[in-house]
């Protein structure tokens, strides 16, 4: 009897990118690297290619997914793309920003992608790996992050077949992925207003700095994107936040002058820290000890994306 070899383990490079892309093409599941993390990537039009990412995710049908466009022509034949857009495109595209637009009428984007709602979220990555498995595929790809619904995110490959095994066709092997943690979400409403809908790499600043108006607190409990569930990211034990200390039951995970048995990053650079994030807390939950402990983390800049994660692994 022949074993079952999946996932199949593929390496960079161009034997590798293309193997990843046949099997897209023909509605598999691939995970890929990005520059933020790990993402489970199936092509966005087919119905069974994305009912394959849910059910391998473990993942509720009300969340809906982030499409992956290789530009900003691939993103217009999607959705519908103001001056705002364009403007945000422009500055931070390839690189870690979502968008969620109003979805284009006609768009070859299959239901559950979008979870019934009237927009779709998108990203043009920066990954030069997943920008060559776009180009080699030829196709919009839908992609949460490459693990078990809630979990915490893949950063490297080991995590994604830890995670999900069998369930995924192949892992494309790109090494430790920069960012760290998930792209930032904003979503443009038509009254001219804009909302972070999940704390990314890149800051409310910058995106503040080129709309020119300051970014609308989102009140609605409707989940609109990725990241949005209360209780995200964990690790399988319980977490507790702003530790300087801990208990002998907890493993520390330090930032800063809080050493922990391991740190985000012993010089306080919270670049570091979301590089690493993910990382420890596997490490975290692969520790003896039944608790996790995380030190303080600052809000500024990054660390607002870092809390963020924290706080729903923690919930």
């Amino acid at each position: 009897m022949e074993r079952n070899l999946r996932p199949e383990l593929l390496a960079a490079g161009a034997a590798g990118v293309a193997r990843a892309a046949e099997l897209l093409r023909g509605g598999g599941l691939v995970a890929v690297p990005t520059e933020t993390v790990y993402g489970l990537m199936a092509r966005a039009d087919r119905d069974a290619s994305v009912a394959a990412i849910y059910r391998a995710k473990g993942r509720p049908s009300f969340n809906p997914l982030i499409v992956h466009v290789a530009d900003l022509v691939a993103a217009h034949r999607l959705a519908v793309l103001d001056a705002r857009a364009e403007k945000l495109a422009a500055a931070f595209w390839p690189g870690a920003l979502t968008l969620v637009l109003p979805l284009r009428e006609g768009a070859e984007v299959a239901p559950a992608v979008t979870a019934g709602l009237p927009t779709v979220a998108l990203r043009c990555p920066a990954h030069p790996l997943m920008r060559a498995v776009l180009a080699e595929s030829g196709l919009p790809l839908a992609g949460p992050s490459a693990n078990r619904s809630g979990g915490v995110s893949p950063t490297r490959a080991e995590h994604v077949v830890a995670s999900l095994g069998a369930n995924v066709d192949a892992v494309l092997d790109g090494g430790a992925c920069e960012a760290g943690v998930e792209s930032t979400i904003i979503a443009l409403r038509d009254d001219g207003r804009w909302q972070v809908l999940r704390p990314g790499p890149i800051p409310q600043e910058p995106i503040r700095a080129i709309l020119g108006t300051e970014c609308d607190a989102v009140t609605s409990q409707e989940i609109e994107a990725p990241g949005q569930l209360a209780s995200h990211y964990a690790p399988g034990k319980p977490v507790r936040l702003n530790a300087e200390t801990a208990a002998e039951d907890e493993f520390h995970i330090g930032f800063g002058n809080v050493a922990g048995e391991a740190s985000l990053s012993a010089s306080g650079d919270v670049i570091e820290a979301a590089s690493r994030l993910y990382a420890l807390l596997h490490e975290g939950a692969a520790a003896s000890q039944p608790r996790i402990a995380v030190a303080p983390i600052p809000q500024d800049g990054v660390g607002a994306a870092i809390n963020d994660r924290l706080s729903r692994a923690a919930a």
